[in-house]
């Protein structure tokens, strides 16, 4: 392998090594029958028409037709990894959901990424908040805690949020990306500001997505074994630092290599060298909260960490790559 390529663009090569000394599969259709030709379709002749009894060709193209899924409204652009969440600290106390049952217990997750306005085939590295989902495997079932990389939104009433997606999307009149739209909605409610501010800080452009952080952003209820409840919320911290990209390095990386972020996080798997969170929660009674000096579920604004200190909880690390692209296999996380 040249090491010049990386892993990411050699995994054909590496799979067929990989494959080299096994045993050929056996082909066969989706339902298990066994294909003789794949290469050529059965015709009444030489000349004649296509027959729609050739099962193989039908079982093809019936894949072919559902192989991928449409582009999601927001968060089309991503990638995501495999891998697990293991309990370091013990939050009984607040919480008696099996995932946190002790420490040490692991539980398998997925983990996918994505940019927000930008369609799928655009840059991963354009000024855009990210994606940040995690769905825990556990053994209560599937739990889907979707979230980004910033602990706030634009917006807080939920009746904005078509507004708000239309104003980062295409004019319908000219089909153009237009300033024009994102401004005047921001300008128009204050309470984007916190978030813009932390769209244009340097945060705003991460270097991949190892070197993020993430968080739940919204406020969340647990329960206890005794079922007294507390609400929270989530952070995940990056163990590989805070780094982000010079606005003309991401400008140039937009046009030199625009799954750069997806590259990055699959080649450093791909090496051993698996990205991992520290995850924490913030806690706060409900005596608290009703005597807060806002509403506590406001998704622009943020819980004191000196009022509310973060709560070491565990870790998340991601160490296998998909084996199919992530917006297929991760299809059904919510960014």
């Amino acid at each position: 392998m040249d090491e010049d390529r990386g892993k990411a663009t050699d995994q054909l090569k590496l799979w067929k090594e990989d494959r080299s000394a096994q045993r050929p599969d056996n082909l066969t259709t989706g339902a298990g029958h066994p294909i003789g030709d794949k290469l050529n379709i059965i015709t009444a002749g030489p000349r004649g028409p296509l027959l729609v009894q050739d099962t193989p060709f039908i079982d093809e193209m019936a894949h072919f037709d559902r192989e991928r899924i449409p582009e999601r409204v927001v968060h089309a652009k991503g990638g995501g990894a495999f891998g697990y969440f293991e309990v370091t600290h013990d939050i009984s106390r607040y919480c008696k959901a099996k995932v946190f049952e002790h420490v040490g217990k692991t539980t398998p997750i997925a983990i996918r990424f994505s940019t927000v306005a930008g369609e799928s085939g655009s840059a991963d590295t354009v000024r855009d908040p990210r994606g940040f989902a995690v769905k825990f495997y556990t053994d209560e079932g599937n739990w889907d805690l979707t979230g980004n990389n910033t602990p706030i939104f634009f917006i807080r009433d939920a009746m904005l949020f078509p507004s708000f997606v239309h104003s980062q999307k295409r004019n319908p009149q000219t089909h153009l990306k237009d300033p024009d739209m994102v401004w005047d909605f921001w300008s128009l409610r204050p309470e984007c500001m916190h978030q813009v501010s932390f769209l244009f800080s340097d945060r705003g452009l991460p270097d991949g997505f190892r070197h993020m952080n993430g968080y739940g952003s919204h406020t969340f209820k647990l329960v206890n074994a005794e079922r007294q409840p507390v609400y929270c919320k989530f952070h995940y911290k990056t163990n590989q630092g805070i780094k982000n990209l010079k606005p003309e390095d991401a400008e140039r990386l937009a046009s030199t290599d625009p799954d750069y972020a997806i590259r990055d996080l699959y080649t450093s798997i791909a090496n051993g060298k698996f990205p991992s969170w520290s995850f924490y929660i913030q806690v706060m009674t409900f005596d608290q909260a009703e005597k807060f000096q806002w509403n506590p579920f406001d998704l622009t604004k943020v819980w004191s960490h000196k009022e509310y200190p973060l709560i070491p909880v565990g870790r998340l690390v991601l160490n296998r790559n998909p084996f199919y692209h992530p917006t297929q296999s991760h299809s059904r996380l919510k960014s």
